[in-house]
């Protein structure tokens, strides 16, 4: 996911978003343990778009603190 669409996003739509992004993070890393996933790559594709949801949403709050 990049960084332009996550801008685009609102809250709400950003905390559903990474909640289905940690969902499906478990799943592939439980299917990988059992059987070896055919990328693996995948995995690390799943944690960056988590990282930088977690990011945006970091931004969002230090933002609405500020404006208080």
């Amino acid at each position: 996911m990049e960084q332009q669409v996550i801008k685009e996003l609102s809250t709400p739509e950003l905390q559903e978003r990474l909640e289905q992004e940690q969902i499906q993070l478990n799943k592939l890393k439980l299917n990988h343990t059992v059987s070896p996933i055919e990328n693996p790559n995948k995995i690390r594709e799943y944690k960056r778009a988590i990282a930088r949801l977690k990011t945006e949403l970091q931004k969002r709050a230090i933002e609405e603190q500020k404006n208080k």
